[in-house]
């Protein structure tokens, strides 16, 4: 058997083992199907646990299935990294064949074509008389041919393995954008949890265990949610706008009432971002702040772990997104914006003991500031006091970034 039907046999070969690796490959891993099952599971608790009458105790055990359930999808997550890690490992092994088989077709391609070349270019009386008889001629003849032939079908083999080649590189582009994603869900999930174990930890620590200490945080909750709906009132209700964001160097100006988001529910709950989503804008403006430029208020939204599990629309102190958190603490405000930190501010539009409305302060000193106000219609970079007095200010919050 010539050299080159040998290389095209050994090609085809290696072709066919490479999609014998891929029909072996693993499907259903009975662990992954019984975690599934658990998800399932937990994920129905919650559902009845969240249609339940408030108390501590049914809080607690709803923080107990959220932290059970985000678990159960951490491992799911890592048994997909290390599922994507194999594939890698035998898509890497299949390009590595392939090119060892295209390097090995391209050597015999070009010595057969040079060859052929040499052979055509023999006159037709040369190679009769050189012929030692008509028989020879024929035989000869018939060789070049059937090489000629052999030939095609090699640079046939050729084309099939460049483009098998082609697919295997691009699935493992493919694959390791895969795990990148799955790595960013973990990192995501992690933090979640950790959210999650961080609020029970929280609500133990308010209540002591106490129901009373319990529905006083609940009435807490529910006054300010109350008075973030009685401002909106107060300035003409919670129509939507459009057009409203703007980044520049310090970070990104973001409105509730923005038509992108403004109608969404806050957390799943009949509030809506237009109307009490005030805090939760300041803090994705925060995040750009701080290079987060990838965050809205619908990042901030979507996360259950950023509100209380007692009350739903209630921003939770601690929020996450994009891999970090935000925590808000008291503090005065010059230190801070005296630092290049933003400070955010809620202040009483009727003099009242609690905040209604919170905005962000971006720079300034002894109470002329300039803030991000996420209710105005275009409230970028606009003068504190042109809209609300010091002595409105109710409570200042300074960042801390993890």
């Amino acid at each position: 058997m010539s050299k080159y039907l040998l290389i095209v046999l050994f090609c085809l070969c290696g072709l066919f083992l490479i999609q014998k690796a891929k029909a072996q490959t693993p499907t259903d891993d009975p662990g992954k199907v019984e975690i599934e099952n658990q998800i399932d599971i937990y994920k129905r608790q919650i559902s009845n646990l969240q249609s339940q009458e408030k108390s501590l105790s049914n809080d607690i055990a709803l923080m107990n299935s959220k932290i059970q359930l985000t678990q159960y999808q951490i491992q799911t997550t890592q048994k997909e990294i290390i599922a994507i890690d194999a594939s890698i490992v035998t898509t890497t092994n299949n390009i590595n064949n392939l090119e060892v088989s295209l390097n090995s077709m391209a050597k015999v391609l070009l010595a057969r074509i040079v060859a052929t070349y040499e052979a055509s270019k023999m006159p037709t009386f040369n190679f009769v008389f050189s012929s030692d008889s008509m028989q020879n001629y024929v035989k000869k003849l018939t060789y070049l041919r059937l090489a000629q032939s052999h030939d095609k079908q090699l640079m046939v083999s050729a084309q099939t393995t460049q483009n098998d080649f082609e697919a295997q590189k691009q699935e493992l582009e493919n694959e390791k954008q895969q795990k990148d994603a799955l790595q960013k869900q973990l990192t995501t999930l992690s933090k979640s949890l950790s959210a999650q174990e961080a609020n029970k930890k929280d609500l133990l620590a308010q209540t002591q265990g106490s129901e009373s200490n319990y529905l006083k945080l609940l009435a807490a909750a529910e006054a300010q949610l109350a008075n973030f709906g009685r401002f909106v009132d107060s300035q003409g209700g919670a129509s939507l706008l459009s057009n409203q964001t703007n980044c520049d160097s310090w970070g990104c100006y973001y409105n509730q009432r923005d038509s992108q988001w403004g109608a969404l529910p806050l957390n799943g709950t009949r509030y809506t971002l237009a109307s009490d989503g005030c805090l939760l804008t300041d803090v994705a403006m925060v995040f750009t702040h701080f290079g987060h430029r990838n965050v809205n208020p619908v990042t901030i939204n979507s996360n259950p772990a950023n509100f209380a599990s007692y009350f739903p629309a209630y921003l939770q102190r601690t929020v996450y997104a994009d891999g970090t958190s935000l925590s808000r603490d008291p503090s005065p405000i010059d230190g801070e914006l005296a630092a290049g930190r933003p400070i955010i501010v809620g202040i009483s539009y009727d003099n009242g003991p609690m905040a209604d409305h919170f905005v962000t302060l971006i720079s300034g000193s002894n109470g002329n500031y300039q803030m991000l106000d996420p209710y105005l219609e275009n409230g970028h970079n606009i003068p504190f006091t042109d809209h609300y007095t010091m002595r409105s200010i109710r409570i200042t919050y300074k960042i801390t970034m993890q």
